[in-house]
Order: C-alpha cells, then sequence, then structure tokens
C-alpha cells in the first residue's frame, strides 16, 4: 500500500470514527430527550390522578353533606312543633286539675294559632275556597251538585282545607263543585 492509499484509509476510518461517535451523541440525545418525555408524562399522570382522587373525595363529601341536609332539614320545624306539643300536653293537664272545660278550648285555640303562626312562617298559607271557581290546580272535587244558587264551576264547599307552601300546592283543598 501506498502511502497516499495508507492516508485515505486512516481518514476514511476517521470519519467514519467521528460519523459513529456522531450517531452515538445523537441516540444520547435522543435518549435524554425520551427520559425527560417521560418524566414529563409520569408527572402529568400523578397530577391527573391526584386530581381525580380530589374529586372523588369531593363528590363523596358532598354526597354525604346532601344526605345529613335531607336528614336534618325538617329539624327547625320539629323544634317549633316541640314547642306547640309542650303548649298542648300544658292545656290538657291544666283543665284535666280543674276540670275546665273553657279552659281547654282556649289553650287549644291558643295552640292553634300558634301552629298557624308556624308553619306560616315557613311560608304555609291555606287556599282560599270561599265564593271562588274551581281549579284542578289548587282544588280537588269529591262531590258535585246543581245548585241555583251557585254558577257553574263555583265552589259550593270545603270538606278539606288545602294549602300552599311558598307558591307550590303540598295539599289541594278538597271541595264540592256546582255542576248545571
Amino acid at each position: 500500500m501506498t502511502e497516499k492509499e495508507i492516508k485515505d484509509e486512516i481518514i476514511e476510518e476517521t470519519n467514519e470514527t467521528i460519523e459513529t461517535a456522531e450517531e452515538i451523541k445523537d441516540q444520547l440525545s435522543c435518549d435524554e430527550e425520551i427520559g425527560k418525555l417521560k418524566i414529563e408524562v409520569e408527572d402529568w399522570k400523578n397530577s391527573y390522578l391526584r386530581k381525580q382522587a380530589e374529586f372523588q373525595n369531593f363528590t363523596k363529601r358532598k354526597e354525604k353533606e346532601f344526605e345529613d341536609l335531607k336528614a336534618f332539614a325538617s329539624e327547625k320545624v320539629i323544634v317549633k312543633v316541640l314547642d306547640i306539643i309542650d303548649n298542648l300536653e300544658r292545656a290538657i293537664s291544666a283543665s284535666a286539675e280543674t276540670k275546665d272545660f273553657d279552659s281547654l278550648v282556649k289553650g287549644v285555640e291558643l295552640t292553634l294559632s300558634q301552629m298557624k303562626g308556624t308553619v306560616a312562617s315557613e311560608g304555609v298559607e291555606a287556599i282560599i275556597t270561599e265564593k271562588s271557581a274551581f281549579d284542578p290546580h289548587l282544588h280537588m272535587a269529591v262531590a258535585v251538585e246543581d245548585s241555583s244558587e251557585h254558577e257553574n264551576d263555583e265552589i259550593m264547599s270545603e270538606f278539606q282545607k288545602g294549602y300552599k307552601m311558598k307558591g307550590k300546592v303540598i295539599r289541594p283543598a278538597m271541595v264540592k263543585v256546582c255542576k248545571k
């Protein structure tokens, strides 16, 4: 081999070595990039799992709060009714001792007034039926009768009061309606 051929071969081997070194360098760079991306993906995955667990805990907590709210929603009204029960018991006890029927009636009337005030404070109001037209949204016709004294579909009498709570009918009034 000539000196030139040896030189060319050395140069070619050197170039191959340089190319191999660059390929190794590129490979290491790609491996580093892949490693960084794997770490980033793992961070996102962990963040997602934490958020999902937090949301599940939030949902469970809100469901428990809702169940507690439902369980104790009537507590305020019950406490007011307990006061009324106490008053009825006192009225009965006092009238039993004195054998005074008039005081029993007066005690029951006062207690009824207290009860009406309690339900009114909760937004409950009676449905007016006197001299009004039959409305199937407010009234339940349990009897019909022909009458010359009343207009057609006019309420003739009320058998049971109806009530609305904050505008919603919670019990329709039972009425007798004039039908001609």
